[in-house]
């Protein structure tokens, strides 16, 4: 059984408290005992964590209830392993469980965790006492029900076509950047996010990039690197690996020296600040060989500065035409760009002004409409009534939260921590998919289907995050997406939704690790970044 996002490793610890009454442990009567007693009880807690599970909003007491039951049960894991632990390991060096017995009560050790246990109990008793002294139950019965997607899960991989509509951006865009001057040119792309700035400079990318002797795609994250990533662009661009560390100042002498005579091509992508700006550009060399830079940013200033003298200019990202938002969304939806059920039509249009022309929400939605099993205008409407205002042109994360979150909140149960985990992943870096679904398996994220392999379950739910544009595939091979990545809002969500269920803990810096220790629950999973 697998561990969940919002309710830790109830499942499986229900799991272990069953093995505990097994053969195996026969002779342990108190442990047993004890044992029975907290599988009962949390067998009751699970039936209404698993409401709890679907509900999006939760009032104070339902939430602080829930998440003293998700940090009971990782520690009353912590406790059952040791037990199990110490008991299979003198089993080993006994061969039988009487010895066993003997051993424990020999050196104290049966006492000891028997004593852990009896404490275990004496804490689910507090919980189902607040339980009671809450009226939780009272509150979840009368809570309205969301929208449940298909738990079915997906095995195929469906190919996903680029953005519609940003043929004519494309165009434009080569048309400035392909001038005849020979002159270092630098183009920002300038929009907030979702609006499809890097779908559009990789698209251009792709098709420029054979005019030149070397091209590289450089992603810069929040919090950047500048060395590390000056030493990748090094390796991008086929220069050889030094063998011996290299200050800042000789990366950028060694990167000027070897595109001095090259016509090269850098797309420089999400990029955040002014200084990261200043040290990234020092390496590249205008001498008049007609190379290009394409850099994309959500913020004004750092376009304007990136295009601070006469051979740059600003490319200001547009949302979609309505009909290139429509076919966007039927496309996605009913598989056609323009046939759309007639009973589907006026919904569809109020959809689509809620996202604005957005790229990002429109293919988020879709998304959710196109996993719906039975596709009833009724079901749409449950979708609509979920959605926030309308997207504005001044778009930004809080504005694009709602639907964010929807489309996490009709996630099925089981896809959810797998989701999440995501969030311990570095900002634009490619995961790949065979080391994610082996973490998923680690952590117990993955349902034991019966005749299934772990392997096979896992990998079907990386296909689903794909297919319900939730992850971004990044490389094929075989006709099977191998690597993903998260789009940077999408990551902020998962970080956000994280912290505030204590899934993953995120520090940056020394004063992060500091300010943990004053953190009202204990670090479960911690990323250093």
């Amino acid at each position: 059984m697998a561990a969940s996002a919002t309710t830790g490793v109830m499942n499986p610890l229900l799991g272990k408290l069953t093995k505990l009454l097994g053969e195996e442990y026969r002779r342990l009567t108190g442990v047993r005992k004890q044992a029975s007693f907290l599988q009962d009880e949390l067998s009751a807690m699970k039936a209404l964590l698993d409401r709890m599970e679907l509900m999006d909003k939760l009032n104070p007491s339902a939430k602080n209830w829930r998440d003293h039951v998700r940090e009971m049960s990782y520690d009353m894991e912590n406790c059952i392993d040791d037990f199990m632990h110490d008991t299979e390991d003198a089993y080993e060096k006994k061969g039988f469980i009487r010895k066993m017995a003997q051993r424990l009560r020999r050196l104290g050790r049966r006492h000891q965790i028997a004593s852990r246990i009896k404490e275990l109990k004496v804490l689910v008793v507090e919980v189902n006492a607040r339980r009671e002294r809450y009226r939780i139950d009272e509150f979840i019965n009368s809570s309205p029900s969301i929208v449940v997607t298909d738990p079915r899960i997906s095995m195929i991989y469906r190919e996903r076509e680029g953005i519609i509509g940003i043929d004519g951006s494309k165009e434009e865009l080569v048309g400035l950047l392909m001038d005849s001057k020979k002159k270092l040119k630098v183009v920002s792309i300038m929009g907030f996010g979702g609006l499809g700035k890097t779908t559009l400079a990789k698209q251009v990318y792709d098709e420029i990039g054979g005019q030149f002797n070397c091209k590289a795609f450089v992603p810069v994250s929040q919090r950047p690197d500048v060395k590390s990533l000056l030493t990748g662009l090094q390796l991008k661009l086929g220069m050889e690996d030094s063998s011996h560390a290299q200050e800042l100042q000789d990366i950028i002498d060694r990167l000027r020296e070897y595109l001095k005579h090259k016509r090269y091509l850098v797309l420089v992508d999400d990029l955040w600040d002014e200084p990261t700006w200043n040290i990234i550009s020092c390496a590249f060399p205008e001498h008049g060989n007609g190379s290009k830079v394409m850099v994309t940013t959500r913020l004004d200033d750092i376009a304007l500065w990136a295009c601070q003298n006469d051979r740059a200019c600003i490319y200001k990202m547009k949302p979609l035409k309505e009909q290139d938002s429509r076919h966007l969304f039927f496309n996605r939806v009913f598989g056609s760009k323009n046939d759309c059920p007639e009973h589907f039509k006026e919904i569809s249009a109020r959809i689509l002004r809620k996202c604005g022309r957005l790229p990002l929400a429109i293919i988020t939605i879709a998304s959710i409409l196109a996993s719906q099993e039975a596709r009833s205008p009724n079901e749409w409407e449950s979708i609509v009534s979920s959605l926030g205002a309308k997207i504005s042109t001044k778009s930004t994360f809080e504005e694009m939260r709602g639907i964010l979150n929807l489309s996490y909140i009709h996630l099925p149960a089981h896809l959810r921590p797998c989701f999440l985990y995501l969030g311990m992943y570095m900002e634009d870096r490619e995961i790949m998919r065979d080391d994610l679904v082996r973490q998923w398996i680690a952590e117990g994220f993955v349902c034991n289907l019966h005749g299934v392999a772990l392997d096979d379950v896992a990998l079907s739910y990386f296909n689903e995050l794909i297919n319900r544009s939730l992850i971004q595939p990044k490389e094929t091979f075989g006709g099977e997406v191998i690597s993903c990545r998260v789009h940077d809002m999408m990551l902020d969500f998962i970080l956000s939704k994280s912290a505030k269920d204590n899934f993953i803990s995120v520090t940056y810096n020394y004063e992060d690790m500091a300010r943990l220790h004053s953190c009202e629950y204990k670090v479960r999973r911690l990323s250093l970044k």
